[in-house]
């Protein structure tokens, strides 16, 4: 049985988008296609849903085939820190609490009607048992994540606010084309007011 070429899109099943992510580390057979999607619930939802309730049980992995979506964690005073978003062909959601199965430290969103797919804690470790080839795929993927946030929090405390929004503008376009300069502060750390001083800044 031969593995699915990931650059044939007419071989790969629907959903594609899901499996094309996972074939960029991991060949799959059509068979073991099939298998992956088989775990995954196929969710559509609506723009301002929540998937996770901070302070809730997190049970779910999410991959996005369409929309967007932010986490965000709200203080004892009610204010919210976005702490990261997510758009078409990413992957988020509490991954301490997911992987721990304890409850939320954080709120997940959809920021525009979306399509999620959803992967549950339990069928999480039953996939890897059944394919173990995908621990490969998600080591990468957790990797790439820690390596991501450890950048941001060196950036927090080395670079001028002006510097780390033009890179958040260079480095996520479709992130910044999606979410409100409001939420873009909250992601920056700083108030809606200072962030639209730098933008004005830089656009005169």
């Amino acid at each position: 049985m031969t593995a699915i070429p990931s650059h044939n899109e007419h071989e790969i099943p629907e959903r594609k988008l899901l499996l094309k992510n996972v074939q960029k580390h991991v060949s799959l057979t059509s068979d073991e296609c099939e298998t992956v999607l088989s775990y995954f619930s196929e969710r559509p939802i609506r723009r301002k849903d929540k998937v996770i309730l901070q302070g809730k049980p997190c049970r779910k992995f999410c991959f996005v085939e369409k929309g967007s979506l932010r986490a965000y964690h709200t203080n004892v005073e009610g204010k919210e820190s976005t702490i990261m978003f997510a758009v078409e062909d990413w992957w988020i959601t509490d991954m301490g609490a997911f992987l721990n199965q304890t409850l939320a430290n954080l709120s997940l969103e959809t920021l525009e009607d979306s399509l999620l797919f959803e992967l549950e804690a339990l069928k999480f470790q039953a996939l890897l048992n059944e394919l173990p080839k995908l621990e490969r795929y998600f080591r990468i993927l957790f990797q790439r994540a820690y390596v991501r946030e450890q950048q941001r929090v060196l950036d927090a405390i080395s670079m001028p606010l002006e510097d780390r929004y033009l890179r958040f503008l260079n480095k996520y376009p479709k992130i910044a084309a999606k979410v409100t300069q409001k939420q873009i502060a909250s992601y920056l750390g700083v108030t809606p007011e200072f962030l639209s001083m730098v933008k004005n800044k830089n656009s005169s």
